[in-house]
């Protein structure tokens, strides 16, 4: 099957108010990585207005907002994301919006006991309304690991086992056996996801085979390459998942951009992403489209243009092009 006839023949799973918001079957949608501004030059952003951004973003019409999992300010990284604790950070969010997606990309599982983000994450999400879309990671900055006494090089295993956990979490008093802890008695984690599953996306490898991703991941945030070997990846992603019986998964990218006043300035490489005038963004945008990603989240870190007057221009000249 051509990817377009893999993407026709099934519907995307219906699991919660977010995800079948963002994700919709041959088409794209825009979201934001937090915290919403420039900071170009330093690690550690100012988080200034950050709250009144979301807000705006969401007035604006963009269909998610994206945090990262960054435990420690690591040097060699270069990037503290929004600082605060994701899901701290998210159940502030929950109580400030009222209908964009909430998403973490991603929290890295090897690092936390899935008891822990099983409660957390189905609590912004039963507090959101169904809006969380829980993006999951193996990790990839190794100082992380022996601050908290974790291998490194186990966090593959630990990745699926902790998946595993937190799945079975959203069952009525579960009973099973896991490498984390074995509940059993008739215990049960309360609250429960509001429509009784959290959906998870896998981020890049995560330390696991492809076989694997296609059978248990709700979707992929794969990071941009070129899109013939992207488009190639998706095809071949899409037919094994179908192979398994499985509904079409989402496809979402991440992607840094610094957009430039005059919509025709042509593309010029920054960091992950790209300095381009609207009409190439538009352009660049529906070319992931027609490949079959579904949703990209947008990094403004090197944005040089005010981030309020860019928030607008992407409103007005791209919106209109990945909306209902």
């Amino acid at each position: 099957m051509t990817i377009t006839e893999i993407l026709n023949a099934t519907e995307f799973q219906v699991i919660n108010r977010g995800y079948n918001a963002v994700f919709r079957p041959n088409r794209l949608s825009l979201g934001l990585v937090v915290p919403i501004e420039t900071y170009a030059k330093e690690p550690v952003p100012t988080m200034n207005h950050h709250i009144k951004r979301v807000q705006f973003a969401e007035a604006l019409g963009f269909s998610a907002i994206w945090l990262r999992d960054v435990p420690f300010n690591v040097p060699s990284f270069g990037d503290a994301g929004q600082m605060y604790d994701p899901f701290v950070y998210l159940g502030l969010l929950a109580g400030q919006t009222e209908r964009i997606a909430l998403g973490v990309a991603s929290i890295i599982l090897p690092l936390r006991h899935p008891a822990h983000v099983a409660k957390a994450a189905a609590s912004v999400d039963a507090l959101s309304g169904g809006r969380l879309i829980l993006g999951v990671a193996s990790g990839d900055r190794p100082e992380e690991y022996p601050a908290l006494n974790l291998p490194f090089a186990e966090r593959g295993a630990r990745f699926r086992a902790s998946f595993d956990y937190i799945q079975r979490m959203g069952e009525d008093a579960p009973a099973f056996e896991n490498p984390y802890g074995s509940p059993n008695g008739g215990m049960d984690m309360l609250p429960k996801p509001a429509s009784g599953k959290l959906p998870m996306l896998i981020t890049g490898g995560s330390q696991q085979d492809s076989a694997w991703i296609a059978q248990y991941g709700d979707g992929w945030m794969l990071y941009p390459r070129h899109a013939m070997v992207q488009a190639q990846t998706i095809r071949d992603w899409r037919a094994r998942v179908e192979a398994l019986g499985r509904p079409t998964q989402p496809v979402m990218e991440p992607f840094y951009i610094d957009l430039a006043e005059d919509p025709d300035t042509p593309p010029q490489p920054i960091h992950l992403g790209l300095r381009l005038g609207s009409h190439h963004l538009r352009t660049y945008l529906k070319s992931r489209e027609e490949i079959g990603v579904n949703h990209v989240a947008l990094n403004l870190r090197f944005n040089q243009g005010d981030i309020e007057t860019t928030l607008k221009r992407l409103a007005d000249d791209i919106l209109p092009d990945f909306s209902e």
